[in-house]
């Protein structure tokens, strides 16, 4: 592991260095919020944020991707042939990205990388893109990475983690692609590696003190699927959502879309686009007929995949990295942390002996 010291000047620099070689992107403020965007020209990324209001996975998996263009018009040899536009393929860097948006890029994987099924346009750009954390040391009141498998220094999904110090900043190189963007980024100036373990230690131990809510997951995996399924709670917890989608497009670990084709005359394309489970028309039949047709039945969806399909596939804890998005964000406050613990907790016999009795 390579441990190096980048001072304000080093650190402007490289960033300048690195845009010759990557597509480069980092935190920048919008408005009351930072969002992350490409950095062209002389910017730079803003890292005096403590966490962007979308996270940064459009990088991957961009909102609306076009997949194929067509024409009809049958004067062209090519007519009613799907062909794959041309790509920019260059390499990318995420400068800044917490922890946390990183694992979530982990869980992402096993959804569009499985032994059955590998999407090209999510792994193609996944594999394109170089990830350099950068340390959380002021978690805000929502997040709660801890009980999600994640810490505001975890380096997995990361090809490089930076954190602060005196006058700049100190990185690590995880793999060989971090190390590669170090280099190009002229970040090269070695730190002693007993000082840089007890500072990447320290930043991280302080940091984990002030994640202040702990979510209960443990005991999700031994829960029955219908019971949870069936569970009285649902109606409550529904009763003040409105469907918006906040909380879907918010979420690093959401993946769903839609593929629709755009045509105007002969010309066409196909797209894929972004879709949530909160949408009425989400699992919508050519029937008409609609299977999750009430708000009630989107709504558990959503938890149920996120806190229990998914574990159950997977085997490796939550569709969920914590990050706080969504509860921050809910216009009607429902909070995710409070679902799981009901969900941990959740015992059908306890809840049946407390029904009111039936004459």
């Amino acid at each position: 592991m390579k441990f190096v010291k980048i001072d304000e000047k080093q650190w402007a620099e490289g960033i300048g260095k690195l845009k010759s070689g990557y597509r480069v992107f980092g935190p920048v403020k919008e408005g009351k919020d930072h969002e992350f965007r490409e950095l062209t020209g002389d910017a730079s990324p803003d890292m005096a944020f403590s966490n962007t209001r979308l996270s940064p996975k459009s990088v991957v998996y961009p909102q609306s991707e076009v997949m194929f263009e067509y024409t009809t018009d049958e004067s062209r040899p090519d007519h009613h042939i799907l062909k794959e536009p041309r790509r920019d393929d260059t390499p990318r860097a995420v400068i800044g990205i917490r922890p946390c948006d990183a694992l979530s890029f982990l869980l992402v994987r096993r959804n569009f990388d499985s032994p059955e099924y590998k999407d090209p346009y999510w792994l193609r750009n996944y594999e394109a893109t170089t990830f350099v954390g950068y340390g959380c040391n002021d978690p805000c009141a929502t997040c709660f990475c801890t009980s999600a498998g994640s810490a505001p220094h975890d380096t997995q999904g990361l090809d490089a983690l930076v954190v602060d110090r005196d006058g700049g900043y100190a990185a690590k190189a995880i793999t060989e692609k971090g190390e590669a963007l170090m280099k190009a980024a002229g970040w090269t100036d070695a730190m002693d590696e007993a000082e840089a373990e007890a500072l990447f230690a320290d930043r991280a131990a302080a940091a984990e003190k002030k994640i202040t809510r702990q979510v209960a997951t443990d005991k999700l995996a031994e829960k029955p699927s219908m019971d949870l399924y069936d569970a009285p709670f649902w109606e409550d917890v529904a009763f003040s959502c409105i469907n918006c989608g906040t909380c879907t497009y918010l979420c690093p670990t959401c993946w769903c879309f839609d593929i629709q084709d755009e045509c105007r005359g002969c010309e066409g394309v196909r797209t894929r686009n972004w879709d949530s489970c909160m949408a009425p028309l989400f699992t919508a039949h050519g029937s008409g007929h609609n299977p999750r047709g009430e708000k009630v039945q989107r709504v558990r969806q959503r938890f149920m995949h996120k806190l229990k399909y998914y574990v159950d596939k997977y085997g490796e804890g939550i569709q969920c990295v914590g990050c706080g998005r969504c509860v921050r964000s809910c216009p009607v406050n429902i909070d995710i942390r409070k679902v799981c613990d009901m969900m941990n907790a959740y015992d059908p016999e306890a809840a049946n002996d407390c029904a009111c009795p039936t004459t």
